[in-house]
């Protein structure tokens, strides 16, 4: 039997991420010009989303290049989660929770070293979803057309029957390419409407409902 299947962005679609202004305060504090952070962290960051360094090496990182102690580094670190991990977006879960024999379910999501266990604490997205695939653990970040192959292989599924739910209109189109269906988040009505209509279709169904 052919299985249908739904895979979720986390941050912007599961998760409320909006922006803290934790950075700017930081430079704020530290009397550094606006900017200064990401410029000395861009690669940093970088390779924390791709899995090529360590919890441990970030933090010694943000040390080294900002100048700061053990505390602050960890006051620093707890703000750029308090951003990135946001408020759970109830009325989403609850519904994908609803789902949950109906379909395969799936997360696909870039991430940041560390991620997995903050959420699966925070929010228990591991019993949400059957099979979460994060970019820190691949190496792979969307819109790169692998981090879609590599998720449809997790979950043994077929690309032409996954609705791909994500914030970024960029993803979106990339999982098109893939062979996905794929569907731009901006409010949970229409995501929900979406997510329905692709379940009534069934595999291998054509697109029913326009993006929205």
């Amino acid at each position: 039997m052919t299985a249908t299947c739904v895979i979720l962005d986390i941050g912007g679609v599961l998760e409320i991420t909006p922006e803290t202004g934790w950075v700017q305060r930081w430079e704020e504090r530290l009397r550094l010009p606006l900017g200064t952070i990401h410029e000395r962290m861009h690669d940093v960051w970088r390779a924390g989303s791709v899995g090529s360094i360590s919890e441990r090496e970030v933090h010694e990182q943000v040390e080294a290049r900002l100048g700061l102690d053990a505390p602050q580094v960890e006051a620093f670190m707890d703000d750029l989660w308090a951003e990135y991990l946001g408020a759970p977006n109830e009325d989403l879960i609850a519904y994908v929770q609803g789902l949950r024999g109906s379909c395969r379910l799936g997360i696909l999501s870039n991430s940041f070293v560390g991620a997995r266990a903050r959420e699966t604490t925070l929010y228990h997205f591991d019993e949400l979803v059957e099979q979460i695939v994060y970019s820190h653990e691949i190496g792979i970040e969307k819109p790169d057309l692998r981090a879609f192959e590599a998720t449809c292989t997790s979950l043994d599924v077929q690309p032409e029957n996954c609705l791909f739910i994500d914030d970024v209109a960029i993803n979106v189109a990339a999982a098109e390419a893939a062979g996905m269906q794929a569907h731009l988040f901006e409010d949970n009505a229409r995501t929900v409407m979406r997510i329905a209509a692709h379940l009534n279709a069934g595999p291998l169904a054509p697109e029913r409902v326009p993006l929205g």
